[in-house]
């Protein structure tokens, strides 16, 4: 079976996107699913995505990490296929996303999408864990999916594939763990941040929910003031939004580039 895509990348986040409305796509199929999004075998990304249809939004979107596993929501992944769709006709210029996550909306802005988030929800300031016999306070939030937060002095000398990991399997996160992120606050307030991301277990160069997690714990700690001007590891400048209240935040936004990289055909060969 021949498979049409396009990838996309979002701030370095990059991405297989798929027109599945006819829900051919092999989703169950974890293993191929795995070695289409490998970098050295494979087209290789930071997950692969479906546009389904929707019996709440205008479509559903199902995203994938590379080891095959199903993930609730992707920050830079759903402004991604919000101008993917809406550039096939699929979705108008103000669009609702359905995923597991709940429902997203989108705006799009010519290369530029304005992704409005899903309520963060399970706050946990100034936790206390030891991660690669390491003391460490944490932040967490859930912004779609869980994230720990690490506030560091000196960002490019952290061990993110070692620290985050540990952070990643930690027992303060079982079962289902959580994506490990550390920022610094430069002195203009700019929100620096790297992200050891779940599902890819490795660092990636910008993580859409992420970022939102980030700034929204920089602001509760008193760091920044919406809006938030964040760079991730890819050097894009996106931007965050929200209104901050004095248990947590709401109407938090996510601005920043969905670009094409380009299109093809994935071989299925069936199981």
């Amino acid at each position: 079976m021949k498979i049409p895509f396009v990838k996309m990348h979002g701030a370095a986040n990059d991405f297989i996107l798929v027109d599945d409305r006819q829900q051919q796509f092999p989703a169950d199929d974890r293993t191929w699913l795995a070695q289409i999004m490998a970098r050295r075998t494979g087209v290789g990304s930071d997950g692969t995505m479906l546009v389904q249809p929707s019996a709440s939004g205008d479509f559903r979107m199902r995203f994938f990490n590379p080891d095959g596993g199903e993930a609730e929501m992707c920050g830079n992944g759903a402004r991604c296929i919000a101008r993917f769709a809406h550039d096939r006709g699929l979705a108008p210029r103000l669009m609702r996303i359905e995923t597991v996550a709940g429902e997203v909306r989108a705006e799009i802005l010519g290369a530029r999408v304005r992704l409005f988030m899903t309520p963060p929800r399970d706050w946990r300031l100034n936790g206390q864990l030891t991660a690669a016999g390491q003391p460490l306070t944490y932040h967490f939030v859930n912004t779609g999916v869980p994230h720990a937060v690490v506030e560091v002095s000196d960002l490019a000398a952290v061990d993110v594939a070692k620290l985050g990991a540990a952070i990643r399997y930690h027992a303060d996160f079982a079962p289902r763990g959580t994506n490990a992120n550390f920022i610094a606050v430069t002195p203009d307030g700019e929100v620096r941040v790297r992200t050891y991301e779940r599902g890819v277990e490795a660092e990636t160069l910008a993580c859409g929910t992420g970022m939102v997690a980030s700034a929204l714990i920089a602001a509760r700690l008193g760091r920044v003031t919406p809006p938030v001007r964040i760079r991730p590891a890819s050097d894009d400048l996106l931007e965050v939004n929200f209104a901050l209240t004095a248990d947590g935040a709401h109407d938090a936004t996510l601005l920043g580039p969905a670009e094409y990289v380009f299109a093809g055909e994935l071989d299925y060969p069936g199981k």
